[in-house]
């Protein structure tokens, strides 16, 4: 059996502060709120948040362009309130895990602000930058959200390194007082009493300083040759993991980039994260250009996924499981049926989160079934890689036809204000929201779905407790099973001679279960109500215990 990390055995829910509870009645989500709403999360049976980032940010991409690292964005509250949620999270025994941006900054930032000054100056070092080649760019590097990943600097006549938008300068990892700067800001946060740190875009910290040309169109294929699993990689895991050490902190890094062949480089057990994001299946409907040329995704192709990272980690490292975030659809509408089929594809898609091996991420709203937004206009947006995505795509297509896309992949789906009750704001604000409610709140919110014992919302709380109380769930082996029926999605969880079967409808169509019939010994929960032993229902998920 595997030794036991508290972090083995949690469930952790994603709090995304400006959309979670704004506690003043400004518009926006804050610290406050979060604290008003610390029991609502202790009644979910998770063990810890992770909080994205709350330090002082001019916002270009969601507070994650940091300008100061060791303070409170003042939207959100002061010292005082962050130190208070600490308080309050940890007397309910929640730890609490923040989120830093370590690959890049701001350009606000004091480092980059003197970095500029001249090519002498100390923080030059700090960031990446390079003279042009023939009166163009250094190289054909394309940046996250649209253009070149280099913008020129007037100033001292040279390119500077931004993977993400000209305003977040890539920090540069091979100079050692930027990694004596970096240390310091986590010891900060975890003498504050943080038990985790979620380090964003770890996977591109280690840079190839030759800075190759691109050979490939595919953006997705670019990140993985180019922008991530540098050659110092490891070399600077370690490094934050001494440091992690130091306070018994808990580690998670976010790994586009990340494939199964490399990933224990990340994970080592002497010098590596305690776990990683990896994006084999975030990625499964999205076309050579990205997020915004959506393609059709086969259930074989998401089997696959899990079946290659649980074959590539099990063994050696410990694996995470998140079926969505801040950063993409919502579950439901990206992966079910949130139409036809709502109630019964959310449970299902949370059945498979909670019986997955690994500690499973939930975001916030996703256990109430939240949708996406749909957004009328690209005017409505608050996300730069929608804006600047429409900046190029309207060369090329309709306001209309890339709101289709928006509406389906774009990162507003997940960020639209969580949906506590029927009233005006959806109980989210007193005031006016900073972005758009979602039309469908009267509905879909905490309020109605806290009494009713078949919610989504009881059913995620019910499978929390599955998973807590039988370690099966937490150190069983994976195992796949291989079916003819495309729309079911079978595996076993085993530890000891217990074996357990976990069976899921991908799709609205019935699924005879002769084969379940002969194996099932007892069914142990499902998300219908009634049994049903001659066939699987559309959008199903049981979990029975086999002989």
């Amino acid at each position: 059996m595997e030794s036991k990390d508290w972090w083995k055995e949690a469930v952790v829910y994603q709090v995304y502060p400006r959309s979670f509870k704004d506690g003043n009645g400004d518009g926006v989500g804050d610290i406050a709120g979060i604290i008003d709403k610390v029991n609502y999360i202790k009644s979910l049976g998770v063990n810890a948040v992770w909080i994205n980032p709350i330090y002082p940010s001019p916002n270009v991409d969601g507070g994650y362009d940091i300008s100061d690292y060791t303070g409170i964005q003042p939207e959100f509250g002061d010292m005082h309130d962050f130190d208070r949620l600490v308080k309050v999270l940890h007397e309910k025994d929640i730890k609490l895990v923040m989120d830093l941006v370590l690959n890049h900054s701001s350009s606000l930032h004091p480092w980059f602000i003197e970095s500029r000054k001249s090519k002498q100056n100390p923080y030059r070092d700090f960031y990446f930058w390079r003279p042009g080649k023939k009166n163009n760019v250094p190289n054909n590097w394309p940046s996250f959200f649209g253009g070149s990943a280099w913008e020129f600097d007037p100033l001292t006549e040279e390119y500077y390194l931004h993977l993400f938008s000209k305003e977040q300068p890539d920090l540069n990892w091979e100079h050692e007082p930027l990694r004596t700067a970096v240390k310091e800001i986590m010891r900060f946060w975890l003498d504050k009493g943080v038990d985790g740190l979620r380090l964003d875009v770890i996977s591109a910290i280690s840079k190839r300083t030759d800075f190759p040309d691109a050979d490939t169109q595919d953006f997705n294929e670019t990140i993985e040759k180019y922008y991530a699993n540098g050659p110092r990689l490891k070399e600077f895991i370690a490094e934050l993991k001494q440091v992690a050490d130091e306070y018994g902190a808990f580690t998670i890094g976010e790994g586009p980039g990340i494939t199964p062949l490399n990933a224990l480089d990340y994970l080592d057990s002497r010098n590596g994260l305690s776990l990683i994001f990896h994006f084999g299946h975030m990625f499964l409907d999205q076309g050579p250009g990205g997020r915004f040329d959506p393609v059709s995704w086969e259930l074989d192709e998401f089997k696959n996924v899990f079946k290659k990272w649980n074959d590539a980690i099990s063994e050696k490292g410990w694996l995470s499981i998140f079926l969505g975030n801040h950063d993409f659809a919502r579950l439901v509408s990206r992966w079910g049926n949130d139409k036809d089929f709502h109630s019964e594809s959310s449970k299902m898609l949370l059945t498979l989160l909670l019986t997955m091996p690994g500690t499973p991420f939930i975001f916030q709203g996703d256990e109430i079934g939240m949708t996406n937004l749909k957004l009328n206009s690209v005017s409505e947006s608050k996300d730069i890689e929608t804006l600047r995505g429409w900046e190029q795509a309207k060369q090329k297509i309709s306001e209309e036809e890339f709101l289709k896309k928006v509406n389906y992949a774009g990162r507003d789906n997940a960020r639209s204000p969580m949906q506590w009750d029927n009233s005006a704001n959806g109980g989210f604000t007193t005031g006016k929201a900073w972005m758009t409610l979602n039309s469908n709140r009267s509905v879909i919110n905490v309020a109605n779905e806290e009494h009713d014992p078949d919610s989504i919302l009881n059913y995620f709380r019910k499978m929390v407790t599955v998973r807590k109380e039988n370690k099966i769930l937490m150190y069983g082996i994976y195992e796949s099973i291989q079916t003819d029926d495309v729309g079911l999605f079978l595996y076993y969880r085993i530890l000891g001679l217990e074996k357990w079967l976990v069976a899921l409808n991908f799709s609205s169509q019935h699924i005879s279960s002769l084969f379940l019939n002969s194996i099932a010994k007892e069914r142990l929960v499902g998300n219908y109500r009634q049994e049903d032993l001659m066939i699987i229902r559309p959008w199903e998920a049981v979990v029975f215990k086999v002989d």
